[in-house]
This record gives C-alpha cells, sequence and structure tokens, in this order.
C-alpha cells in the first residue's frame, strides 16, 4: 500500500503576548487543493507534533475563507498573506508559518490589528451622516470618473498584509501605514464625505502622516487586492501640499 503523501509544517508559537516565541513542527495527510486554513484545521483536530508529542492546538483568525474579511493573515514562508487563498501545491515544504510581528501577538498565529482601526479615526475615515439628511433629486451623486478608483479602495480587507511590508511600520515608528492613507483618499472622493478632506488633509500632514512614508513601494506587492496604494499615497501628497499652501496663504 503506497504511503500517504504528508505536508511539513513549522510553525512559529507564542503562548501569550508576553511569552517568548518558540516554534513547533506539525504533519498533515496531503490531498488537492489543500490550503492552509484547512491544514491548520486539521492540526486542530489532533494536536500532536510531527515526533508524536501531543501539544495544544494553535490559534489563529479566520472567518470568511473567500479572501474577503482579511482575518486570517500570517506569514507563510516569509511573506505576509491570506491563509485561505495559500495552497499547499503552490508552496514549498517546509511550509514555515508565523504570525505578523507588525501587530501585536496576541497568541500564536492570533494578532490585534488594533493600530490601524485607531488609524482609521486619526483620518476621519467615514462619511458624517446622522440620518436626518433629506434625499432629493439633487443630492450629491458619486462621480463616475472617480467611482471606479473609490471601488477599488473599498475592497481594501484591513488585512494588514502592506503593512508588513512597508519597512516603516513598525514599533520604533509613528507611522499610520498605508492602508489608512488609503482610505483617506477613498472618502475623499466621497460626494459627502468631501466635506472633510481638509481635516484629514491636516490629520496627513500630522507626525507619522505621509511624511513618514519612505515609498518602497512594498505595500503595492503585498495587497492581495491589487490596490494601487503608491498612486493613492502621490495623489494624497500633491493634496497636502496645494492645501499647505492655501493655508500659508491665508493667514
Amino acid at each position: 500500500m503506497a504511503e500517504t503523501k504528508k505536508v511539513h509544517f513549522i510553525i512559529e508559537r507564542q503562548d501569550g503576548p508576553n511569552s517568548q516565541p518558540y516554534t513547533e513542527e506539525f504533519e498533515v495527510d496531503y490531498r488537492p487543493a489543500l490550503n492552509v486554513v484547512a491544514s491548520l484545521m486539521e492540526i486542530q483536530k489532533n494536536p500532536v507534533t510531527k515526533d508524536g508529542k501531543k501539544t495544544t492546538a494553535v490559534v489563529w483568525e479566520c472567518n470568511c475563507l473567500e479572501k474577503v474579511c482579511g482575518a486570517c493573515m500570517m506569514v507563510i514562508n516569509g511573506k505576509a498573506q491570506q491563509a485561505c487563498a495559500a495552497l499547499i501545491d503552490h508552496l514549498e515544504q517546509p511550509i514555515r508559518l508565523s504570525a505578523s510581528r507588525t501587530f501585536p501577538v496576541v497568541r500564536d498565529l492570533m494578532i490585534d490589528r488594533s493600530v490601524m482601526f485607531e488609524s482609521l479615526k486619526r483620518i476621519h475615515g467615514w462619511v458624517d451622516v446622522d440620518g436626518t439628511w433629506e434625499v432629493h433629486n439633487d443630492a450629491p451623486r458619486q462621480n463616475p470618473k472617480t467611482a471606479t478608483t473609490a471601488y477599488e479602495i473599498s475592497r481594501c480587507m484591513t488585512c494588514g498584509c502592506c503593512m508588513d511590508a512597508c519597512p516603516n511600520v513598525n514599533r520604533g515608528s509613528e507611522f499610520i501605514g498605508p492602508a489608512p492613507i488609503a482610505q483617506a483618499h477613498l472618502f475623499n472622493l466621497h460626494p459627502i464625505g468631501e466635506y472633510q478632506k481638509e481635516e484629514r488633509l491636516d490629520a496627513l500632514m500630522e507626525k507619522g502622516g505621509l511624511a513618514s512614508c519612505g515609498n518602497s513601494q512594498n505595500c503595492v506587492q503585498a495587497c492581495p487586492k491589487d490596490i494601487k496604494l503608491t498612486e493613492y499615497i502621490a495623489k494624497l501628497n500633491r493634496d497636502t501640499n496645494k492645501q499647505a499652501l492655501k493655508s500659508l496663504f491665508n493667514k
């Protein structure tokens, strides 16, 4: 009887936010179209290491399993990506899994992305509509010329891949990162969100904003949704320069 083909994993684990990381090795049975999330589910069913030692189940996050929610982002063979879209057939073995160290680690492969949502607050990443507005035929509408761009940016999953890839996003820097910056451009394109455009641009001119971007363009390569992040960062740079000059001459 032919021996079942195995998939070899080396997983970096961490028991808590303040614990030291360590690695454990696992094997799961191979099957066609197997992805990393399905492999982790197999390990969860029977958490035994490659050398037969009983251990705790590996902790990670997942939700949609359709490359939409961004929750299963982890570093796979050195690259931050979605575990649900990472097919075993396309990965070199042993497959090394680790949490993105750009973010605080909660446990094992689970991270805390709160910093991204705090950055959205900083750049006013929403449209102010309190429910009292009356809709008329002359209500502001999305410009068809910008609708395609707005749709592209709106596909952002807040997964954090671009943040992991950016060399300027780290614990020693205040840079808010490419994802929140692109969201500022998205809401500036909105016909109602445009009313807070100056507020967003002012926030991007503060410490940790656009000036902290080193233009490495790693974010574009890492984005699983192919959002043209550096292009929108460049547009916001022009907008902030215009606003800075406007503010200067209006004094």
